[in-house]
């Protein structure tokens, strides 16, 4: 029987990682990541989880070490955010040709410079093209769920990816939610034990990730990419299957109040419960508005999104994070792409606003939607910014 319990979001995710019986954690501490991996040492040391926790040097070290042990067969998890996971950067890319469904959540917190410690998604957009699965939660029960699922979806025997599970950090890392803790019997029987496709065996001796030569280089990142879209329909399976035996329901698109609406708001992470009271606001003045929100970033939900979005006149895709040097954020980006060549596309619009941590309001949202209507530009039209300082 579950049972609702008062707790920390990061400690939240860090008890999923326990109920998924987690082999080894090798982490390093980075604000505002840093609890999550806190009470997992915790954990280790008080007997309360069976795992090797390895307190590393840098970020490096701690995806190398996951790397490591996800190659030689153990459930691996770590965590970080922003400049932590910058420094990851170069042994990230490695995991998914591999085929090691390490689970690593991230705190979502701004790049520097300047240096920033609050909430934004620049950090998950330095590795939206390496290959991991990436899912986004919105409250401390979706983190929960979703860390457990991340292991559900990444270690599938036709996935084997790594997964990212991204939560808005300090908006949700810090924040103390009720959360419906399942009983570990339940996760376990969610859970099977994880098969991995390939493994590092001392008694029978193997290579992994050898030089890629001209010759060879290109098939492994298509096979890649391969498999990376072939994981959306083991993804809503999991979700299926996550429903009927906790309860809880998810979908790699989720709406609010969007069916029949003039203008479609596009957010996300957590912004998107300020997005839905806002909604509620704005309805009750008439205003024919609706949410859509992402749960299922990579792959892209294609299918999903263009069911949603084409029934609409205006669509606002908000990002929270700046692509240097192009029109759009990069939500905006694969949005008017899939839209491009569909008949009678509603007219999209892009809206950055909430980097470093800037308070994101109920009347931001009014003033999108506003904004979305009038919206009369070419497709080449450059975000707007929102919330900016006169």
């Amino acid at each position: 029987m579950a049972k609702l319990v008062g707790m920390e979001v990061s400690v939240a995710v860090a008890e999923a990682a326990r109920l998924c019986d987690t082999d080894v954690v090798a982490a390093y501490p980075i604000t505002p990541q840093t609890h999550i991996v806190e009470h997992l040492s915790e954990l280790v040391a008080n007997g309360h989880l069976d795992a090797e926790y390895i307190p590393v040097e840098s970020e490096q070290s701690a995806m190398s070490s996951c790397i490591g042990a996800a190659a030689a067969g153990a459930r691996t998890f770590t965590a970080t955010s922003s400049q932590g996971l910058a420094l990851m950067n170069e042994m990230v890319f490695i995991a998914p040709v591999l085929r090691l469904p390490i689970v690593l959540a991230i705190a979502n917190r701004a790049l520097s410079a300047p240096i920033n410690i609050w909430n934004d998604h620049s950090d998950i957009m330095t590795i939206r093209d390496s290959g991991w699965i990436s899912l986004f939660a919105e409250n401390g029960q979706e983190a929960l769920d979703m860390t457990i699922l991340s292991f559900r979806i990444g270690e599938d025997p036709r996935v084997s990816l790594p997964v990212t599970m991204n939560i808005d950090g300090f908006t949700l890392s810090h924040f103390i939610e009720p959360i419906d803790m399942p009983e570990i019997e339940a996760v376990r029987k969610f859970l099977p034990p994880w098969k991995p496709l390939v493994q590092l065996d001392i008694g029978a001796p193997i290579s992994i990730g050898l030089l890629g030569t001209p010759e060879s280089y290109t098939e492994a990142r298509k096979a890649t990419d391969n498999v990376l879209v072939a994981s959306k329909p083991v993804v809503v399976e999991s979700f299926e299957a996550f429903k009927a035996q906790f309860g809880r329901e998810y979908k790699v698109v989720e709406t609010y109040k969007a069916e029949g609406a003039e203008t479609l708001l596009l957010t996300m992470g957590s912004i998107s419960e300020t997005a839905m009271t806002a909604i509620d606001e704005m309805r009750e003045a008439g205003e024919s508005v609706g949410l859509v929100r992402i749960r299922l970033w990579r792959p892209f939900p294609s299918e999903e999104l263009l069911k949603v979005l084409l029934p609409a006149k205006n669509v606002a895709v908000i990002d929270r994070h700046i692509m240097m040097g192009t029109p759009d954020g990069p939500v905006a980006v694969e949005v008017k792409s899939l839209l491009y060549d569909a008949p009678n596309r509603p007219n999209v619009s892009n809206f950055v606003l909430g980097l470093g941590g800037r308070d994101v309001t109920r009347d931001d949202f009014k003033y999108i939607t506003k904004r979305a209507k009038e919206f009369k530009g070419s497709p080449s039209a450059r975000y707007e910014l929102v919330g900016v300082w006169e």
